[in-house]
């Protein structure tokens, strides 16, 4: 028998009866605030999040300095673990890796050395092989931490300690940006120019209450690694930085190359932010294969050191603005970057934080680092004086100390009884080299306690006074925008902003479309499908049993399709959307919504221009606009309200001044068209009136040129104006019997 796994004890055996949902949500909670606290959200004063601010301490602690030499990255992230983040190595190396890539970082952290990857999404060479130090950025980041900047803290093992905060003299939140999923909670906040950042801060000292409004005079807006142009006006910016929440639209930066003769290339040449080259190029050669992108070629890569995409255009009529609008709606050419700034307000408060405040923060940390480094300066003074006041007494009583020194078998106390010296003035004196016994010495001390004195004195009139201390932090602002200005390459702006041209939407709708001619067919039944090419014969076709041709016409892939129904409604469809000519096509009441119980009256091709008029078997109609009948949802449109046992009869193109109607009792009116009213929608006036039966047929024509007609064996007919005098009157009249040779079906075609 195995050994028993129950514990020994007495009879509770020790177990604790707990609730279930009180313990899961303990534990989830502090799951959720670790996350918050210590891994997604950064902290609004130095714009780190603790696995970077370990890593920049780390490599301090290195002596990883601008100007040093490098140092395996193998080397700091095992330290990192080692001693401040104990989390997986791939983690580590790879927050470093991106603090180095200038593709990532507007600002880098760290001065990698090797391949740390590259904007098509390659990965970084392994850590045995890079090697890595600080930029400037991080040296301001850490300026001042050996002063008593900022608290310390012991770390996970308490052998030693990490700071809490950095000193951050480098607007690091705005500048570098952040992005981080906590629990019920994220951050996304894009980079941003530091002259501009450090332009609205030295404003907002100036002016503690200034609003986003006069902030945005500095702040453009954001200013991406990778450039760009951000197409959002000002006022969504505003309200974006103004809420802390919201989006910017970015667009890739083109150009046109002339290659001559007409003939032109597009070249991209800025990517937005955060997009892969590789996997951009690959989409745009997926929907070229899937003919998706019809006014375009070929796309290369003939990126080197900068990014350069060739676009060609189909032939150069192509409309290069139309082949870009369709190019930014269906790849990653143009992208969305949202605003969330939700970072850690003191260290410690998770929070949603608008512009001012955020500069607002990171200027009360600058305030508090001077204030600190100050006082530890001033104590450092303090002390040094003492000693420089011990050493002054040693010089004026030479001969006497030294011989305490030489006979007194304590010199230390008889050195503090007789000159009255403090421990620490008796202990450097006994410290003292022999050579510093110079008569010289006694100036250099003298000198350097005056220039002391000096130096504590404007120390406490800066820790006196409010409206010093904030001077100072302006110059230490000023120095940081005067090393990274943007006049500088590093400093210089990248994203540009611009507004969306407006974009003709029905061209670029067709420029994602592949134009082919096709022929609809549509079945009594209520069947649809596009055969390829335009058929002149249709009597080819074939049918499920017992169904039969309703309808067939010619069209283009790019055109649209409307659909009237006996039930008075209008469906739209896409000539690329429909099923294709193979078997039977599928049932139109699969694609839009079309009720059981009614069937399909016609369909056409869409003319924005046209005007039809629409008729009820009752002999009720209107005039309506095409463009009015365009229906954009599965539901489609009631045009014509019909109400059983009456249905939608007749749909006919207006082509002139009047309307000849004919009736099932065979006999015809004939009207001025001014008499039928144009509307989008309803049941219409009366057309013609009938005892019984209802309408059979319906014409428009310009009166001049009479009516026509043709009967079964395909003859033509014409009535004059002069011949129709008997049959012209006013809408809603009965009309006369039909005149001599009207063909037997009632219809104007036979």
């Amino acid at each position: 028998m195995g050994q028993s796994l129950v514990p020994p004890g007495g009879e509770d055996d020790g177990i604790q009866p707990v609730d279930l949902k009180a313990a899961l949500e303990e534990r989830y909670l502090a799951y959720a605030l670790s996350t918050i606290m210590h891994r997604a959200l950064p902290d609004v004063r130095d714009g780190l999040k603790p696995v970077h601010r370990r890593i920049v301490h780390a490599m301090r602690v290195l002596r990883l300095d601008p100007g040093e030499a490098y140092k395996k990255c193998a080397r700091i992230v095992g330290d990192v673990i080692g001693k401040f983040h104990p989390h997986g190595d791939q983690s580590v190396y790879d927050a470093l890796v991106r603090l180095a890539q200038d593709f990532s970082q507007r600002y880098p952290v760290i001065d990698g050395q090797g391949n740390f990857g590259n904007i098509d999404g390659d990965s970084a060479a392994a850590y045995r092989y890079t090697e890595a130090r600080m930029t400037e950025v991080g040296g301001l980041l850490l300026q001042g931490i050996d002063q008593d900047a900022v608290d310390f803290r012991p770390t996970y093992n308490e052998e030693d300690t990490e700071p809490v905060v950095l000193p951050g003299a480098f607007p690091n939140l705005l500048a570098n940006g952040a992005s981080g999923i906590a629990v019920g909670m994220a951050t996304s906040i894009p980079s941003h120019n530091v002259h501009e950042i450090c332009d609205a801060a030295l404003h907002l000292i100036k002016n503690p209450d200034a609003d986003v409004d006069a902030l945005m005079n500095f702040i453009q807006g954001p200013d991406l690694p990778t450039g760009g142009i951000i197409i959002d006006s000002r006022a969504t910016m505003m309200e974006a930085y103004r809420t802390g929440r919201g989006g910017f639209r970015v667009r890739a930066k083109w150009v046109q190359e002339d290659l001559g003769r007409g003939g032109y290339q597009i070249v991209v040449t800025e990517i937005p932010f955060q997009v892969q080259k590789s996997r951009l190029i690959e989409k745009i050669a997926e929907l070229l294969i899937a003919r998706k992108l019809p006014l375009l070629e070929d796309v290369r890569d003939e990126s080197a050191e900068d990014i350069r995409l060739v676009l060609v255009p189909k032939s150069r009529t192509v409309d290069p603005g139309i082949l870009m609008e369709s190019l930014f709606r269906l790849t990653e050419l143009e992208s969305r970057l949202s605003l969330n700034m939700n970072v850690l307000s003191m260290g410690r408060v998770p929070r949603v934080m608008s512009l001012p405040e955020v500069l607002t923060e990171w200027l009360q940390h600058r305030r508090e680092v001077l204030i600190r480094r100050s006082n530890f300066r001033l104590a450092a003074i303090d002390r040094r004086l003492e000693i420089l006041g011990g050493y002054l007494i040693a010089y004026l009583n030479l001969d006497e100390v030294i011989r305490i020194i030489r006979e007194e078998d304590e010199p230390k106390a008889d050195l503090m009884r007789v000159f009255s010296l403090t421990d620490l003035q008796a202990e450097s004196i006994l410290n003292m080299r022999l050579r510093s016994l110079r008569k010289l010495e006694e100036f250099e001390i003298r000198k350097e306690f005056d220039s002391l004195s000096a130096e504590k004195a404007d120390i406490e009139a800066l820790l006196g006074s409010t409206e010093k201390q904030w001077q100072t932090v302006g110059w230490e602002i000023s120095e940081v925008k005067k090393t990274f200005a943007k006049a500088t390459p590093l400093g210089r702006r990248r994203t540009q902003f611009a507004d969306a041209p407006e974009a003709d939407l029905e061209a670029v709708q067709q420029a994602m479309i592949e134009k082919e001619p096709i022929t609809v067919v549509i079945s009594e039944k209520g069947w649809i499908r596009a055969m390829k090419g335009h058929l002149s014969d249709t009597t080819a076709l074939q049918f499920k049993e017992g169904d039969r041709l309703k309808v067939a016409f010619p069209a283009q892939t790019t055109d649209r399709i409307l659909i009237l129904t006996t039930g008075g409604k209008a469906f739209t469809l896409g000539g690329d959307k429909l099923p294709g000519g193979r078997g039977n096509g599928e049932p139109l009441r699969i694609m839009v919504d079309m009720e059981t119980d009614q069937d399909v009256l016609t369909a056409f091709v869409h003319d924005p221009a046209r005007r039809l008029i629409v008729a009820s078997t009752g002999g009720y109609g209107f005039v309506v606009a095409e463009s009015e009948m365009i229906a954009n949802t599965r539901k489609g449109k009631q045009i014509l309200n019909v109400a059983m046992p009456e249905e939608a009869k007749l749909v006919v193109p207006v082509t002139g001044d009047h309307v000849a109607v004919v009736g099932e009792n065979r006999k015809m009116l004939v009207f001025p068209l001014a008499q039928v009213p144009e509307m989008t929608r309803g049941k219409g006036v009366r057309l013609q009136r009938y005892k019984d039966g209802g309408i059979s047929d319906m014409r428009s024509f310009a009166i001049d040129a009479g009516l026509t007609w043709e009967d079964s064996a395909g003859r033509s007919f014409v009535r004059t104006r002069a011949e129709l005098a008997e049959w012209l009157g006013d809408r809603a009249g009965a009309g006369r019997t039909v005149p001599k040779g009207f063909p037997r079906t009632s219809k104007f075609s036979g």
